[in-house]
């Protein structure tokens, strides 16, 4: 049995100086309750009691080489002994930039931030300033950051979700002005008949329509084919711009993020995550005509710690690593998504236990649901998450580390080794559930 002893220590005691005892609302959430870590090496994270844990967390999918690379770890020494801030300009930067502008089908041109949620407000500033309209179209189960115009309808119940056609525009937390409600659509995703309809009775009010290229957030369900074809062309036809968020496809799914790897350019995108390894840069990434209207000063877009030195050498030392070996980085881990996913099929069944498996396996979602396939966040609602959050409890009581929301992120540190043994303590668990279900997954790990 594994002690969570310090842990709860320092959690009772970060209670009394933190809100909530963390420092982001994703957090908040733990079994038993949150952990406090003190390194993460590779595909490997330990936690103050000593636990060591195969990690499929990847700190929310940023670590898309593992934790403490060492080449990135170098680089970004190197240039913090040289300055951390300038408040001005820096030759990486550039450099940067201009590597972002070849790999990226839109990016014409470029602008830093740190998080996604900035670089998303930045992205939609600049639509209704382009357009002169004010509205956006955003689907239903989809997370754009937590700022009080996105936060709308990405996880709302069966009760207040309303018509599947037409959904209702949910607010999603306690302080959030009703207001903000005026200038969005919210639409069922992989519905291009919807989108149709709303411009149809819109289109000289919608600016924008932004959307996740693959839903990660709920389910992580791919787009039908020709979808997002659909939306381009939906969005050429009434001169809307079409946003991808592309904070955790970019760089996930390829160098080029998701537009690249289905073929559909945006006219504005935004990155993070995954390219600085789990230091803070986000960047908004466009076609050279919209973009000019930030170039310009038309489009006010700002940030003191915007392209600091640290997250710069970050990014740039890892997107280096991605491109090396013609990047066999992402065959490798495109490679033990597949075998990851086949594994979690293959003992469910064994264990007789309905899951779900989705995702192009650089990310996979797991749940337990006899619902056959994800197509839109609707389908997600048929999904058991307390039986998940019991596996997910399980399998960190046993060494493995796990999102509670079922997303699985694979790194260039996992090894088939690592996914086999994943699988071997999912297996462990998914029988041991099924033989304890009648007493309400009352189990422990031996």
């Amino acid at each position: 049995m594994r002690s969570y002893e310090k842990s709860r220590q320092l959690y009772e005691r970060a209670c009394k100086s933190m809100a909530g005892g963390v420092s982001s609302h994703f957090r908040m959430s733990g079994a038993p309750h949150p952990l406090f870590f003190e390194k993460g090496v590779g595909a490997r994270i330990y936690d103050v009691d000593g636990n060591e844990y195969l990690d499929f967390t990847l700190s929310q999918g940023p670590l898309i080489l593992g934790h403490s690379n060492p080449d990135v770890l170098q680089k970004v020494s190197e240039e913090m002994n040289l300055g951390q801030l300038y408040a001005g300009q820096h030759e990486l930067e550039l450099e940067l930039a201009e590597k972002l502008q070849s790999l990226i089908p839109c990016a014409e041109l470029i602008r830093f931030s740190n998080s996604g949620s900035e670089s998303v407000q930045a992205a939609l500033r600049l639509a209704r300033s382009f357009t002169g309209r004010k509205k956006y179209v955003k689907f239903e189960g989809q997370y754009h950051g937590w700022f009080d115009n996105v936060l709308i309808s990405q996880h709302p119940t069966r009760a207040t979700a309303g018509d599947s056609r037409s959904p209702n525009k949910v607010l999603e937390t306690g302080g959030q002005l009703p207001g903000v409600l005026e200038d969005i659509i919210v639409l069922p995703w992989n519905d291009l008949d919807a989108v149709e309809r709303a411009f149809a009775e819109s289109a000289s009010e919608i600016a924008a329509v932004i959307t996740e290229p693959v839903m990660c957030n709920n389910g992580c369900i791919e787009p039908l084919p020709g979808y997002l074809k659909g939306l381009r062309e939906i969005c050429d036809k009434y001169d809307s711009i079409l946003i991808f968020d592309e904070i955790i496809t970019g760089f996930r799914l390829g160098l080029g993020g998701a537009q690249e790897f289905y073929g559909v350019i945006p006219d504005l995108a935004t990155f993070g995550k995954a390219m600085a390894s789990g230091f803070p840069v986000s960047f908004l990434a466009g076609k050279r005509h919209v973009m000019e209207y930030v170039a310009n000063g038309t489009v006010m877009h700002a940030g003191t710690y915007n392209s600091n030195n640290p997250s710069i050498a970050a990014a740039a030392a890892t997107i280096a690593i991605l491109e090396s070996n013609d990047g066999e980085i992402y065959k490798h881990i495109h490679a033990l998504g597949q075998q990851l996913q086949q594994g979690l099929r293959r003992i469910a069944e064994n264990a007789g236990q309905d899951i779900l498996i989705s995702g192009p396996g650089q990310m996979t979602h797991m749940a337990f649901s006899s619902v056959t396939k994800l197509v839109n966040y609707r389908d997600c609602l048929e999904s058991d998450n307390a039986k998940y959050g019991v596996f997910a409890k399980e399998m960190l009581d046993r060494g493995v580390r796990l999102i509670g929301r079922g997303i699985w992120y694979i790194s260039a540190a996992h090894t088939a080794a690592d996914i086999e043994e994943a699988i071997d303590v999912a297996a462990e668990v998914l029988h041991a559930m099924k033989n304890h279900e009648a007493s309400k997954f009352s189990i422990t790990a031996v």
